[in-house]
Order: structure tokens, then sequence, then C-alpha cells
């Protein structure tokens, strides 16, 4: 019996989980580097212990020390959550020798597919489409493989996700810094540099299916989320169902879904992730062995509360219902909701001076924060995720615009604006969207195109100090003073009106 259990992550998903160990009676404890002793997952647990300096590397991806505080709490189990050690085999493999439940996949199932190379190749031996690709452990291997496959191709972290480590590149002049981009990026988030090369696909729908495994050979899908609008190869929006995926060709990935996992022993909750092409084909992109980001909208449509189930099937319990049992209702949306400017997507950390959910029938917000708090800028500035559920997709539409409208934060930037021109974008109403639709509708969506490279950061330099005067002042006045204070090239200064409204 799990009775006490650690959480080896920070933030909003540790919030998140907190909740449901407590639904089942079960006892939380919170680690926590330096900048996070006063974050909500810490006041939220039963017990919470530092961890380490700020850096990831020394403090949430140390699994000694995570191990040490584990044995100190006396905990019976470990939920790794999603990022930082949740897919590293080398956790569940430190928590079987210290005697502690690992709540999640087995090492051995880490190894088959949390390895996006090696899952790639299981796939390929299942007789699974996967998008072309190959090995990028050289840079001689890298410029081989591109060249057979075609540009514009995609490099991408072998151990991680979230999109980090990953580049598109056009031309072959650009591989090698794109590579070498992406390796280090790799190195920071995941510890591990391994990077690999797929065909880029044009205007594709990012689609993935959520596995759920016990530990005495059951396994079912949980259908699929549509996680197609994204922003630097990272998910901002969510959906289910999808709005272009037949019901045909979700039994279809769903069934192969489960297949795989079955074929390499997994349990516990799990994503497989596909490429959908314009004319309905799609391609094995990788599974995620952890929980996703975007689990809520899976959880609102079919009822289940995943983070339980994941305690269940860890404490050697059936899933108690097979695929026949599992219905879905209604739709489901999620929106990410970032401490960032949507101009350039460039992080906004600091303090919260107001911070004011939404609420109502069918709203949820998980959030790590509270108003005054700080988000630090050692992290991915995620502040929180807002999904609702309606009968059917446009009123779920309508009422996320409704809920977006009551969000309120203050004194730092977010993205909630670009949320709202979002889901009022007639193409994404009518379901017309892809992966590179922000990049496609960045006029409507972020109020400006073609932003020259060299103008970015001091653009963002500039509306952080209009923003910081604006109190007492005019916008005008406020553009003016950041305007001469930023030095600003004539193309911003001409733009700015626009850029700032």
């Amino acid at each position: 019996m799990i009775r006490k259990v650690l959480i080896a992550n920070r933030g909003e998903i540790a919030v998140r989980i907190t909740r449901t160990l407590h639904e089942m009676g079960i006892a939380s404890v919170a680690v926590f580097s330096d900048v996070d002793r006063a974050s909500l997952h810490v006041r939220t647990a039963d017990e919470a212990y530092p961890i380490g300096p700020a850096p990831a590397a020394e403090s949430y991806l140390r699994i000694d020390k995570i191990i040490d505080v584990a044995k100190k709490a006396n905990v019976d189990a470990i939920h790794p959550g999603y990022g930082f050690l949740s897919e590293n085999r080398e956790l569940p493999i430190a928590c079987e020798a210290a005697g502690i439940t690992f709540i999640g996949p087995p090492a051995s199932a880490m190894d088959a597919m949390g390895s996006k190379t090696a899952a790639r190749a299981k796939m390929v031996a299942a007789g699974v489409p996967i998008t072309p690709g190959g090995s990028a452990d050289t840079d001689d291997e890298a410029r081989a493989t591109a060249a057979r496959i075609g540009y514009p191709v995609m490099l991408k972290a072998a151990h991680g996700g979230g999109g980090k480590g990953m580049r598109l590149v056009h031309k072959e002049e650009d591989l090698i810094p794109a590579l070498e981009r992406a390796r280090s990026e790799a190195v920071r988030a995941f510890g591990n540099g391994t990077v690999y090369i797929e065909k880029a696909i044009v205007r594709p729908r990012h689609v993935e299916i959520q596995v759920l495994g016990d530990r005495h050979g059951n396994m079912v899908h949980l259908f699929e989320r549509d996680c197609s609008i994204q922003r630097r190869h990272q998910k901002v929006v969510e959906e289910s169902p999808s709005p272009a995926v037949s019901a045909e060709t979700v039994q279809k990935i769903g069934e192969i879904a489960v297949k795989g996992a079955l074929s390499v022993g997994y349990f516990s909750a799990g994503t497989f992730e596909f490429l959908v092409g314009e004319d309905g084909s799609f391609n094995f992109l990788e599974m995620n062995t952890r929980l996703q980001v975007e689990h809520p909208i899976t959880e609102w449509t079919t009822g289940f509360d995943l983070v339980r189930e994941m305690v269940r099937v860890a404490a050697g319990e059936p899933l108690g219902f097979a695929q026949h049992d599992v219905t879905r209702r209604g739709a489901s949306i999620e929106c990410r909701i970032y401490a960032e400017d949507p101009v350039g997507f460039l992080p906004s950390p600091g303090t919260m001076k107001q911070l004011r959910t939404p609420a109502g029938p069918w709203v949820r917000d998980d959030s790590g924060f509270y108003e005054g708090a700080t988000v630090p800028s050692s992290y991915d500035p995620l502040i929180s995720k807002l999904s609702v559920w309606a009968p059917d997709r446009p009123r779920a539409i309508a009422k996320m615009r409704r809920a977006l409208s009551e969000y309120v934060i203050t004194g730092i930037k977010s993205n909630l604006t670009f949320h709202e021109k979002l889901l009022a974008h007639p193409e994404f109403a009518a379901g017309r969207y892809h992966t590179g639709f922000i990049q496609e509708h960045a006029q409507e969506l972020l109020g400006y195109h073609d932003v020259p490279a060299e103008d970015r950061a001091v653009l963002a330099a500039a509306i952080a100090i209009a923003a910081s005067r604006v109190e007492r002042r005019t916008a005008q006045d406020a553009g003016s003073q950041a305007e001469a204070a930023a030095g600003l090239s004539p193309w911003v200064a001409t733009h700015r009106r626009k850029l700032l409204g």
C-alpha cells in the first residue's frame, strides 16, 4: 500500500499531483530548490525538503538528492511528474535499489521507448509507419542523414520533449550550427545531448494517443489529443477530440499505440505521438514515457484521473476496465498560460502583483503560483494550464474565451492576449490549423510580422520598459520613453504602436 509519496518536481504539476494524493488519503512530500522555497507546491505538500541551488542540474536533476530526501521522509513511492527526471531510466533503477516504488513505467520500457531513436527502431520492427530520419551522433553522420532524406529537416533531442533540443533546418549550411545548439540545449534540459534527424513534414497536425496500462498486461488507449498549436516546437493549446482526424483514424492509431506499448512491457500512463499529413496519412514520432502536460483534456473527456490511475497501477492494482469500457463525451480545450511576452515569446520572470483566475462550471486552472509569488527565471515559465469542457467544440471555444476574459495577471507579461486572439481566429474556430499556424498567422495573433531578428531583443526590452512606466502615464508617453531608453531601430520605432497595441 502507498501511504506517502515524494513528488520529484515543482510548479503546477507538483501541486496537481498533491491534490490527487490528498483525495486518495496519501501524504505528499515536496522538494524545492533555493528559489522555490516559497512556491505553491511547497505550501500545499504535507512535508517539504530543500535539494540545492536554482540550476536544475544541481537540484531537480540530482537523483542522489531525490533518493536521499525520500529515505529521510520515509516515503513509499516517488512520482516524477513531467520534465526533469520523468524520462530518466536511472530514477526507477535508483528507486528499486532503495526499496521505493516508482510511479511510472519500468526502466526497461524507458530504454525501449523513452529514447526517441530506440522507439523509432521498435516501431519499424512492429511495422508502424514512421517519419523518415536517422542518426546524428557525429557531424558527418548528420550531414549524411540530412542529405539522404532531403531538406528541410528537424533536429530532435533523443531523450527529452517539450520542444527542447529541437531545430528546423532548411539548408545544409545551417545544419551544423543548429546541431550544436540543439545538443547544448538537450544537455541543459535532459542531461543528454544525443540528437537525431527527421524529415520535416509540411503543414502537419500533431496528434497523440494517451495509453494506460497495468502490471498485469492490461492496456487501453484513452483517445487522442490534437496538439498542433505550437510555438518554438512546444505546444501551447491542445484539444480533444481533434477537429481534423476521423474516428476511423483515431481507432487505427489507438490500436497501434496499445500494440506498441504492450510490445515493450509498458505499464502506467504514456503517450504515443504522430504527425498526420494533410492527406490523412500518419507517421509515428515518439513515445513520451510519462504523464503529459495536456493530460487534463483527456481527464475532462473520459472521466479518468490519470494521476490516480498511475498511483493505483504502481501499487499493483489492475486497471479494472477494458477498452470497451472507455468512452468519451463532449470536447475539451487547454491553454498553457505562460509568463512570457508573445512578441518573440520571450520569458517574463518576476513577481505577480495581481492574479485572478477564472472559475465557473467546467473550468479548471492548474496553477503553480499565487498572487505575490515570483516566477523564477531558472525554469520553464509555465504559470498554469487553463482547461475547459463543454458538450461540443463550439461551446468549448466559447467557454474558453469567457474564461480567458476573466484571467488577470499583472506585474509580468503573459500570453493571455495571444490566447484570446487565437480562440477568436476564424481558422481556429473552423479547426483548420497545423503546427506552423502561429507563424503563418503572426500578424493576427501576435500583432506583428516579419520582425527582423536583430530587433527582437531590443523590442522586448522596450516593451518591458514601457510596461514598467505605464502607471500614471499615457500609453503614448510610456512608449516614447521606452523608445528613447532602449534605442530602438527605425523599423521598431515605426511599428511601435501596432506592436504595443
